[in-house]
C-alpha cells in the first residue's frame, strides 16, 4: 500500500492547475495559422479573330468574381487570395496591339486577399470564366474568354474575303518561306468542275492545346499551322479552287467548332494536319486516317483517336455551357456514304504523300476521331511524320518538307475530284 504525501500532493496539483489554465490562455491569444496564398505560377494570352483567351495557371483552384463596366468598356475580374507577384506584373506586356478585343490590362490589389484585373475592351464583348482541374503538364487553370457581342460569322468573312493572310510571322512557326507552285512535272488531272471548291483545312491544336513536343522543343501546333497554311497558298492558286483556315493563329479551337466552321462555310472538303508522337523516338512514317463506323481498323488507330480526342480536356472548354463533341454519337448512318467518299480522299492522298515521306501504314485506317465527324463533309485526318522521331522532326521543321508535304495533298485533293467531281450548288455564290 501507498501512501503520499498531502501536502506536497496538493501543492504538486496546484502547479499542474496553473499550467493547464496558462496553455488554455494560450490556446485563445496566440492566432491561428494563416493559410499561404495561391501562387500564379504562369500568365498566357491567345488572341485571335474569334475570341482572346486569358489563361492563368496556379498551384490551387482560384475563387473569383468578373463583371463588366461601360463607358469606356472594361472587364474587370477578382482574384481571391492569390498572391499579387511577379507573373501577374508582368501580364500587361503580354496584350498584342492587334488583339482584337483586348486593348490592355491594369493589375493590382484592390483590398486585403483580392487581387484586380481590369482589362480595357475594344469592343463589347461576352466574357466567359471557368476553372480547369489539373491535366497533362497543366496544374490548376482559371480560363477567361472575351467573345465578341456578336460572334464572328465565318461565311461572312469568307465572302468578304476576310481570311487572313498566309504568310505567318517568322516567330510563329518553324518555316517562313512562301510555297512554291505545284511541281508540273508531277501527273495531277484537274477536276473537271464548273463551281468553286471550297476546302476546309483544319491545323491541329493551338493555344492551350500543344499537341505532340518534338526532342529539340518542336511543337506540333506550329509545324500543323505551316503546313496548313502552305496547303491553303497552293489551293488559293488552283483556278477553281480556295482554301480557308479553321484555325489560322496560336489559338485553341474546340474540335466542335472546327466541324462546325466546317459546315458553316459549306465546305467540299475538311483536311486535317497533324504530326504524330510515339512514347519511343523508332516510330516513323506518314499516314493518313478517316473515319470509323464499326470501331478502329488498329489499336494503333484507336489509341492515336483517343489522344486526339483529348484536345478539349488539354485546350480547356466550359463544360457548364459546351458539351464534348465526345458525347454525340459516334456516326449516324446517313455518313455511310459521306465515310465512302472519305476513304476515297484518303487513298488518292496517301498514294502522293508516300512520295514524299515513308508510310507508317501502307493502307487508310480509320477510327473515331471527333473532328472528322462532319456529315456530308468528305473528311481526312492526315499525320505527316512522327514529331517524337528525331530524324523526322528535322524533316517537318525544314521548309522544303513543309512544301512538298503541301504539294502532295493538293494533288491527292485534285486527284480525287478529278474522279468524283463535286456536286452543282447554289449556297454559296462563287467569288
Amino acid at each position: 500500500m501507498f501512501r503520499f504525501d498531502r501536502p506536497a500532493d496538493a501543492n504538486r496539483a496546484g502547479k499542474l492547475s496553473r499550467c493547464a489554465a496558462i496553455a488554455a490562455c494560450l490556446l485563445v491569444i496566440l492566432p491561428a495559422p494563416v493559410s499561404a496564398a495561391t501562387q500564379i505560377a504562369s500568365a498566357r494570352v491567345w488572341p485571335a479573330q474569334e475570341y482572346t483567351r486569358l489563361t492563368l495557371e496556379s498551384d490551387a483552384a482560384i475563387a473569383y468574381n468578373v463583371f463588366t463596366v461601360g463607358t469606356p468598356a472594361r472587364l474587370v475580374l477578382d482574384l481571391e487570395d492569390v498572391e499579387f507577384n511577379a507573373v501577374l506584373e508582368q501580364l500587361p506586356a503580354k496584350i498584342s496591339p492587334a488583339d482584337p478585343y483586348v486593348s490592355g490590362v491594369r493589375i493590382g490589389r484592390f483590398k486585403p486577399g483580392v487581387v484586380r484585373l481590369v482589362l480595357d475592351l475594344k469592343a463589347q464583348v461576352k466574357p466567359q470564366v471557368f476553372v480547369l482541374k489539373p491535366v497533362g503538364e497543366y496544374g490548376h487553370r482559371l480560363v477567361l474568354d472575351v467573345y465578341p457581342s456578336e460572334p464572328v460569322d465565318p461565311l461572312l468573312a469568307l465572302l468578304d474575303k476576310k481570311e487572313p493572310s498566309a504568310t505567318p510571322p517568322a516567330a510563329d512557326f518553324a518555316g517562313t518561306s512562301a510555297p512554291p507552285a505545284v511541281d508540273p512535272k508531277k501527273p495531277a488531272p484537274a477536276p473537271n468542275v464548273a463551281r468553286l471548291i471550297t476546302i476546309a483545312i483544319d491545323a491541329g491544336h493551338g493555344g492551350e492545346d500543344p499537341g505532340a513536343k518534338g526532342r529539340s522543343g518542336t511543337y506540333e501546333k506550329h509545324i500543323t499551322l505551316a503546313i496548313a497554311r502552305r496547303l491553303k497558298t497552293l489551293v488559293d492558286g488552283e483556278p477553281n479552287m480556295r482554301g480557308v483556315l479553321i484555325r489560322n493563329g496560336d489559338y485553341f479551337v474546340k474540335l466542335g467548332d472546327r466541324v462546325e466552321k466546317a459546315q458553316k462555310i459549306n465546305s467540299d472538303l475538311f483536311v486535317s494536319i497533324h504530326a504524330d508522337a510515339f512514347n519511343r523516338p523508332h516510330a516513323r512514317g506518314s499516314s493518313v486516317f478517316a473515319l470509323s463506323e464499326r470501331g478502329a481498323t488498329s489499336a494503333a488507330a484507336r489509341i492515336l483517336a483517343e489522344k486526339e480526342n483529348q484536345a478539349d480536356l488539354i485546350g480547356g472548354v466550359n463544360l457548364d455551357i459546351y458539351e464534348p463533341i465526345l458525347k454525340q454519337v459516334l456516326v449516324d448512318l446517313s455518313q455511310t456514304a459521306t465515310i465512302n467518299d472519305s476513304l476515297k480522299l484518303a487513298k488518292a492522298v496517301l498514294g502522293e504523300i508516300g512520295g514524299v515521306n515513308d508510310l507508317h501504314k501502307a493502307h487508310v485506317e480509320q477510327a473515331g476521331f471527333a473532328v472528322l465527324k462532319a456529315p456530308a463533309i468528305p473528311s481526312i485526318l492526315v499525320e505527316t511524320a512522327f514529331l517524337t522521331n528525331p530524324e523526322e522532326e528535322k524533316k517537318l521543321r525544314d521548309d522544303k518538307y513543309q512544301d512538298k508535304m503541301a504539294q502532295a495533298i493538293l494533288v491527292g485533293i485534285r486527284k480525287y475530284f478529278s474522279a468524283n467531281p463535286p456536286l452543282a450548288r447554289s449556297k454559296l455564290a462563287q467569288n
